[in-house]
């Protein structure tokens, strides 16, 4: 049986014995809308719950475009041409883009051509997050839970401000897109690390596809609205990276109906766990580093045995990475138990435990396996992971632990599809 992961820009084939008991979920393809520049262009002239993009900004306004980074596949290319020509009334001057990078690094000149483009990057003033620049935030407000709000100055100074991204679920703030494009995306460090405590890690709703009384994503979302989005421009893609659906108008309503589109498609019930699950990162952008291939070993964590296995291939051309804080982290915790003992002593703040949360009870359940060909067996290791260096060979080795009768489950598209058992999410 030969099947093509993806990993990296062109994927990864294994192949296994025809006789395994093996089971691979992928989610539903859904075609490309027809004409993706005219959806875009009708979304936006015919938005949801909202004024047409074009009738609310006046020609004197400044307005602040919010766009994802390098991690993520939203499609630029097409979507801002669209958005620009909306705003034709409006100078280049009172224009500006902002990365909504988070606690990611910022990134490259070349990755922000290759994101939105020689002309555009060459016509707009660019600006990228910087979550421990202070003198860049400006306190907005306080929400619910007690999180201080600090967002970038760029935008909260903006007359109209208009967020963009795309629309999957996601590990613990249920779904990306919506308000995620303004916090992380243009917030200060500790604002991050409040919304991504232990606490709101910890709660069962902070998972895969659930938004409900999900304490990460309602303290997203309150966050995103005291200085309220003038319009949100979301967009569903399928395992081509090709757009499926456009939702753009209200920040909440929007976003609402894009969820429920995504979950639809993405939704693939499974009846039981399984010994081994071999999954990737949905390949390039988000495979790009070990730390963003947390999401992938999260959702393959889902459906396998309390002791089973779970194989991880990423191509990790970004390494661990090294810059923040997670490489550190992990060296210094040893092992999941103490990492898990440690991010739970009260006052303990550091950037990207978040990641290492996830990681050390995705560790406590399964052994995970990694295979990546940036990285070496010293990065993984000290990672808390296992070395792969065929995921093949890796099969047979644990077949002599499970035995012939071991059930299989290849996740193709990784965090793409959500397997489900028994149509629940947790």
């Amino acid at each position: 049986m030969n099947i093509k992961l993806a990993y990296g820009t062109k994927g990864l084939d294994i192949n296994l014995p025809d006789n395994l008991n093996v089971t691979v979920v992928e989610s539903k393809h859904v075609r490309a809308v027809e004409n993706q520049a005219v959806a875009v262009r009708d979304a936006l002239r015919h938005p949801i719950a909202a004024k047409p993009l074009k009738d609310s900004v006046k020609s004197s306004d400044k307005v602040a475009m919010v766009f994802n980074d390098i991690t993520r596949p939203t499609p630029y290319k097409t979507i801002l041409p669209a958005l620009l020509d909306e705003l034709d009334h409006v100078p280049d001057d009172h224009i500006i883009l902002l990365n909504a990078t988070g606690t990611h690094r910022s990134n490259t000149k070349r990755e922000l051509r290759n994101i939105l483009g020689e002309e555009v990057v060459n016509r707009f003033q660019v600006f990228q997050n910087n979550a421990i620049d202070p003198d860049t935030h400006t306190f907005v407000g306080t929400t619910k839970s007690g999180n201080e709000i600090w967002l970038h100055k760029g935008y909260v100074e903006s007359d109209i401000r208009i967020l963009t991204g795309f629309i999957e679920p996601h590990f613990f703030a249920g779904f990306s897109g919506g308000g995620k494009a303004c916090m992380p995306g243009l917030t200060l460090l500790e604002t991050v690390l409040r919304n991504h405590s232990v606490k709101n890690l910890d709660d069962p709703k902070a998972t895969w596809g659930i938004t409900d009384r999900n304490p990460v994503w309602e303290d997203i979302t309150e966050a995103a609205s005291i200085v309220q989005p003038t319009f949100l421009l979301n967009v569903t893609l399928n395992r081509d990276k090709q757009i499926t659906g456009v939702f753009a108008g209200d920040l909440k309503e929007s976003h609402r109906r894009g969820c429920t589109f995504a979950k639809r498609n993405a939704t693939i019930p499974v009846r039981v766990p399984y010994d081994i699950v071999i999954t990737c990162n949905s390949g390039y952008p988000l495979d790009l580093n070990l730390y963003q291939s947390i999401k992938g070993i999260s959702m393959a964590a889902q459906i396998v045995k309390e002791g089973g296995s779970i194989i991880m291939a990423a191509d990790c051309w970004d390494g661990i990475p090294e810059h923040g804080e997670y490489a550190k982290f992990l060296l210094e915790a040893g092992s999941p138990e103490h990492l898990l003992e440690m991010i739970r002593t009260p006052g303990f703040l550091v950037q990207d435990m978040w990641q290492a949360q996830i990681q050390a009870l995705v560790l406590q359940k399964a052994n995970v396996y990694f295979y990546s060909k940036n990285l070496s067996d010293e990065q993984i290791t000290t990672a808390m992971l296992r070395p792969c260096h065929s995921i093949e060979a890796m099969i047979d080795e644990l077949m002599r632990e499970y035995g012939r009768d071991v059930s299989i489950c290849v996740l193709p598209e990784g965090p793409r599809s959500i397997p489900s058992i028994d149509n629940t999410w947790r």
